[in-house]
Parts: C-alpha cells; sequence; structure tokens
C-alpha cells in the first residue's frame, strides 16, 4: 500500500480508536521479519519499544532501497509501516528530499501519539535516512 492510500484511509475514519485499529491493521500486514535480522545491529536506537530495520539496495548511481522494518509493539509496528509506505522501494535520494514531517501531519499523527513513540518514529526515519545517504556515497 501507498502512503497516498493509507492518508486516505486516515482521513476517511472519524475517530482516533478507528484510526488506531488500522493502524494495527497495517503493522499485521508487514512482510514477515527474518529472525535472522532481529540483531542489535538492526535495531533503532532511540526506540522504547524494539525496533528492528534492514535495507536492502540495488547498484547504480541513486541506489533503490527496500526496506524491512518489525517492532513488538502493535501501534509502533503500524507506525513502521506507515515509513516503509514512504520510504521503501524509492531511490537513494528521493528518500533523503522527502518531507516525511508533512505526510506524518496529513495523518495527524504528532497529535495523537506519545511523545516516546514520536521520538521512536524520527529515529527510525533517521536510520533509513542515514542507509539512503550511506547507499549515495558507496
Amino acid at each position: 500500500m501507498n502512503i497516498e492510500d493509507i492518508i486516505d484511509n486516515f482521513e476517511f475514519l472519524d475517530e482516533w480508536e478507528d484510526r488506531y485499529k488500522y493502524l494495527i491493521e497495517l503493522g499485521n500486514q508487514l512482510e514477515p521479519f527474518p529472525e535472522a535480522h532481529r540483531l542489535d545491529a538492526n535495531k533503532v536506537q532511540g526506540c522504547v519499544s524494539q525496533v528492528w530495520v534492514i535495507t536492502k539496495t540495488e547498484n547504480g548511481d541513486n541506489p533503490v532501497i527496500t526496506i524491512l522494518g518489525d517492532s513488538d509493539a502493535h501501534i509502533v509496528r503500524g507506525l513502521v509501516a506507515i515509513a516503509l509506505a514512504i520510504f521503501s522501494g524509492k531511490p537513494a535520494s528521493e528518500i533523503l528530499a522527502t518531507d516525511e514531517g508533512a505526510l506524518f501531519d496529513r495523518i495527524g499523527l504528532s497529535e495523537h501519539i506519545t511523545p516516546q513513540r514520536s521520538n521512536g518514529l524520527r529515529s527510525l526515519v533517521a536510520r533509513i535516512k542515514s542507509d539512503a545517504q550511506a547507499a549515495l556515497a558507496n
């Protein structure tokens, strides 16, 4: 699912309780995360919940980055799904140029998730952008 579809679905839901349920549903749709990759090296630092992310990079001047992610918490797993909808499958330069804050604002995330989850989401985005920057440097 792409981020515009997710935003449209959030706008359709009036109550935040329904939006939280949808967020959990998004997390449940994530591609299974390989157990072998649940390593400290793949953990996102700065998250209260455990969050793992791995990136696969294609070769080229502006490599496309594919991202897998997971969390041990249902709502956070949904936030991971949103981040992957924004960034995964995109060229590294596009990842770096993306204004994820504007997309999060369209969903209303900053108003309805805890400060700890907001910090974790920022840490996840920083990790993804760092991986994109490293891919461009190689």
